[in-house]
C-alpha cells in the first residue's frame, strides 16, 4: 500500500488552525480577549518550542465547546472556513494531494489540531481520512476533556498505528510520503520512507538538510 501523509497546520495550511481559532473566537467577541489570547499565545510558543503539553492545551481549546449546541458551532465554525481557512489553503497542498491521488496513493491528513477544528478542513481539501486529536463526547455532546492520546509528536505514530490496524493496512508492505514543517514531526518523517519538509521551522530545516530530505516552499505569501 502506498500512503500520503500530510502534515495541516502552516503545511496544507498558510497557517495554524488551532490558534487561529482562538484569534477567531476572539474577533467574534465569544471569549475574554486578554483572558484567551494570553493563554492562546503561550500553548502556541511552547508548540513551537517543543514543550507543548498537548493534553491541557486541547483541553483549553475544548473549554469553549462545553454547552453549545451543536447547529450553534457548525454556523460558527462554517464562518471560520470562509474567512480564515479557504483563504489560507495553500495551492502547492492542493496539488500536492491531487498528485498522489492520481497516482493511486492514499491520502491521509494527521495533525495535532483536534478533529472538531479541522474535519471540516481536511473535507475542504477532498480528504477523507482524518488523524486528529478527539475532543470527548458524551450523548453527543462535548465534555471538554481529550478522548485518548493526544495526535501530537510521537502521538502521532501512536495514532496513525492504531488508523492501519483499524483499516487493515499492513504496515510491512507500506511505502509512505510525509509533509510537515515542524520539528515536533520528526516521528512522522522519520517513519516516512519519502520526507518532504515543507516551508520549515529552524530546526526542522538543518535536520533536513543534514538528511538530505527534500525542502519545499509553499508559502502563499513568499
Amino acid at each position: 500500500m502506498q500512503l500520503a501523509l500530510f502534515d495541516l497546520d502552516n503545511t496544507l495550511l498558510d497557517l495554524d488552525s488551532d490558534h487561529e481559532w482562538g484569534e477567531f473566537l476572539i474577533a467574534q467577541g465569544l471569549v475574554d480577549e486578554k483572558a484567551h489570547r494570553a493563554q492562546n499565545d503561550k500553548f502556541f510558543a511552547d508548540y513551537q518550542s517543543g514543550t507543548l503539553d498537548a493534553v491541557a492545551y486541547n483541553e483549553f481549546v475544548f473549554q469553549f465547546l462545553v454547552n453549545k449546541k451543536q447547529e450553534e458551532l457548525k454556523a460558527l465554525h462554517d464562518l471560520y472556513m470562509q474567512t480564515v481557512i479557504r483563504p489560507a489553503m495553500r495551492p502547492q497542498g492542493i496539488a500536492a494531494i491531487e498528485k498522489h491521488r492520481q497516482a493511486g496513493h492514499e491520502v491521509v491528513i494527521i495533525t495535532a489540531t483536534n478533529r472538531f477544528v479541522t474535519a471540516p478542513i481536511a473535507h475542504a481539501f477532498g480528504v477523507k481520512h482524518l488523524i486528529a486529536s478527539n475532543p470527548e463526547m458524551i450523548n453527543g455532546a462535548y465534555t471538554g476533556k481529550l478522548d485518548g492520546e493526544p495526535c501530537f509528536q510521537a502521538g502521532k505514530l501512536h495514532h496513525l498505528h492504531a488508523w492501519l490496524a483499524t483499516h487493515k493496512k499492513p504496515e510491512e508492505s507500506l511505502e509512505s510520503w510525509g509533509y510537515s514543517d515542524s520539528f515536533n514531526d520528526l516521528p512522522l518523517l522519520n517513519f516516512a520512507n519519502h520526507a518532504i519538509v515543507v516551508t520549515p521551522d529552524t530546526r526542522l530545516h538543518a535536520h533536513a538538510l543534514d538528511h538530505h530530505w527534500a525542502v519545499e516552499d509553499w508559502s502563499i505569501h513568499k
